[in-house]
C-alpha cells in the first residue's frame, strides 16, 4: 500500500533503473538538457551527464536517447466511477489509463453511487485504491449531502478519513448562503473547496455552447454567463470569508476575466482548464458526435484563445482532464440525450503538444509545468526530477505519432473527444511513487538488464 500525503495506491516494487540519455525538461528544477537519471529504491539517486552513469546492481538500463523525461503529471480532476458505475470505469482501469498518459497521481471526484459524502464510503474507496490503483489517488468528498446543496457533510470527519478537499462536482452549490457556510466550515476542517461553476437558472436544459452554432443547429445553448457569474460570486464569498477556493474546468473568456479580477483583489483562488477547452471549439458540434458533448461545453475560438493565454501567464494554475468515462450505449444516442463528458487521461499531453506546442501557441515547458501544477492546489508535493526526490516522472517520445483509439484504450470507456485524430508525443514510460506504473512493449524490449 502507498499512503503518503492523503494519496493512496497499491503496493509496488520500488524500481532500480537507469534512464540513459533522456532530454530532461523540468522547469521547476531548471533542467533542459540530456541527462542520465539513476533511480535506486524508487528515489532519484543521481543525475549525470548523458552516458556517464552506470545502472544499479541488479537493476535495469533503458536507452532513452531521443526521448524526453518530464516530471510526472498530476491530474486534479478525474472520475473513476467507483463505487457504483464500474461498467464505465473503476479505480484499476482509470489509474491504468492515467499511467498510460504519464500521470503519477490523480484526484478523484465524489459523484459516484453512492456519493462520497460520509466517512464510511470514503474509507471504502481508499481501501479499493490501496488494493488496485496503479498510481496514487487522492479523493475529494462532497460538500453537501448527496450533492443536493441542502445540508453540509461532516467535513471534519471526512478530512480525518483522508479527504483532500470537497466538491459537489457535476453540480454547483447554487445557494450562496450554503456555500458561505461551507467556506466557514472549511476554515476549521482544512482542505480545499473545488467548485463546478454553473448557474442552472441560466444553463437550463442547454446541451452545447450558446452561440451561432447552437442557433444554426437548433440546440438549446449554455451561455458563458452561467459560468462566469458564479466564478465572480464565489470568488467574492471566498475573499469575504478568507477561505480557499478552486475553480474547476473553466471554459469561457468571461470566467478568465472574473478570475483575474478575483486574484488581483486578493482572493485565495485557483483554477484549472482542460485540454479539450484549450484545443477544440463548438464548431465540432456540427457533427452531432456526442464525444464533443461535455459540461462545461466546448465554446468559441475567442474563449479558447483566452484560456490558452491565461494558462501561459499562470493566471490559470494547471491542466486537468475532467476524465469522464461513459459506456458506449450511453453515448451512442441522439446528441441531446447523451450524457456529458469525455475521457482524457491517455491523450492530455499529446493533445496539448500537438495542437498548441507544435503550432507555437504554447511553449513546451509551460505545458510540462502546468500538467503537474495540480499537486500544489491540494498541498501535495510537486513532482521534480532532482536527487533525493521520489521517482515521479514520465518518458515521452515527442516524435512518435499515433491515431487516438486505433488500438483501443486503456480506459474501460472510449468516449474520447480526440478519437480518430493523429497526435504526436507518446508516453512510453511512467514511474509513479517510485515504481514503474506503465511502459510500452517496445521500450521493454529496448531495455537491457545490467
Amino acid at each position: 500500500m502507498v499512503h503518503t500525503d492523503r494519496l493512496y495506491g497499491a503496493a509496488a516494487e520500488p524500481c532500480e533503473l537507469l534512464i540513459r540519455g533522456a532530454h530532461v525538461l523540468d522547469p521547476r528544477a531548471g533542467l533542459d538538457e540530456p541527462r542520465d537519471i539513476l533511480i535506486r529504491g524508487g528515489r532519484i539517486a543521481e543525475l549525470g551527464v548523458a552516458g556517464t552513469l552506470s545502472a544499479p546492481d541488479g537493476g535495469e538500463l533503458l536507452d532513452a536517447t531521443g526521448k524526453h523525461a518530464f516530471p510526472g503529471f498530476v491530474d486534479p480532476h478525474v472520475h473513476l466511477r467507483s463505487p457504483g458505475q464500474e461498467y464505465k470505469e473503476d479505480i484499476e482501469s482509470g489509474t491504468a489509463a492515467a499511467a498510460a498518459g504519464g500521470f503519477c497521481a490523480v484526484i478523484a471526484m465524489p459523484n459516484t453511487d453512492p456519493i462520497v459524502d460520509d466517512a464510511a464510503v470514503l474509507r471504502s474507496v481508499v481501501d479499493a485504491a490501496c488494493r488496485h490503483a496503479h498510481v496514487p489517488v487522492g479523493f475529494l468528498a462532497a460538500i453537501t449531502r448527496r450533492s443536493e446543496g441542502q445540508e453540509l457533510t461532516e467535513m471534519a470527519e471526512l478530512r480525518d478519513a483522508g479527504a483532500l478537499g470537497f466538491t459537489d462536482d457535476g453540480r454547483p452549490v447554487v445557494s450562496a448562503g450554503m456555500l458561505r457556510k461551507a467556506l466557514q466550515y472549511q476554515r476549521l476542517a482544512g482542505g480545499v473547496l473545488a467548485l463546478h461553476e454553473e448557474d442552472p437558472g441560466l444553463s437550463g436544459g442547454g446541451v452545447m455552447h450558446e452561440g451561432p452554432v447552437s442557433a444554426r443547429l437548433g440546440l438549446a445553448g449554455i451561455p458563458s454567463l452561467s459560468e462566469s457569474t458564479m466564478v465572480a460570486r464565489d470568488a467574492a464569498l471566498a475573499r469575504y470569508e478568507q477561505a480557499r477556493v478552486h475553480f474547476q474546468h473553466l471554459s469561457a473568456q468571461e470566467s478568465v476575466a472574473a478570475l483575474e479580477q478575483a486574484k488581483q483583489a486578493g482572493a485565495r483562488v485557483s483554477a484549472e482548464v482542460c485540454p479539450h477547452h484549450l484545443t477544440l471549439t463548438d464548431d465540432l458540434v456540427r457533427t452531432l458526435d456526442s464525444r464533443f458533448k461535455m459540461n462545461p461545453p466546448l465554446r468559441a475560438e475567442s474563449d479558447r484563445r483566452a484560456l490558452v493565454a491565461a494558462l501561459r501567464s499562470g493566471l490559470i494554475d494547471c491542466v486537468a482532464t475532467d476524465h469522464a468515462p461513459h459506456a458506449r450505449h450511453e453515448k451512442e444516442v441522439p446528441f441531446e440525450q447523451a450524457p456529458m463528458g469525455t475521457t482524457g487521461l491517455e491523450t492530455a499531453f499529446a493533445a496539448l503538444f500537438t495542437e498548441l506546442v507544435m503550432p507555437g501557441e504554447l511553449e513546451l515547458e509551460v505545458v510540462v509545468e502546468r500538467m503537474s501544477g495540480g499537486a500544489a492546489l491540494y498541498a501535495l508535493p510537486t513532482p521534480r526530477i532532482a536527487p533525493e526526490e521520489p521517482a515521479n516522472l514520465c518518458l515521452v517520445d515527442l516524435g512518435a505519432r499515433f491515431e487516438v483509439g486505433a488500438k483501443g484504450y486503456v480506459s474501460r470507456s472510449e468516449n474520447c473527444c480526440f478519437h480518430g485524430r493523429t497526435l504526436h508525443g507518446r508516453v512510453v514510460l511512467t514511474v509513479a511513487a517510485g515504481a514503474v506504473a506503465f511502459r510500452t512493449p517496445m521500450l521493454a524490449q529496448a531495455g537491457a538488464l545490467a
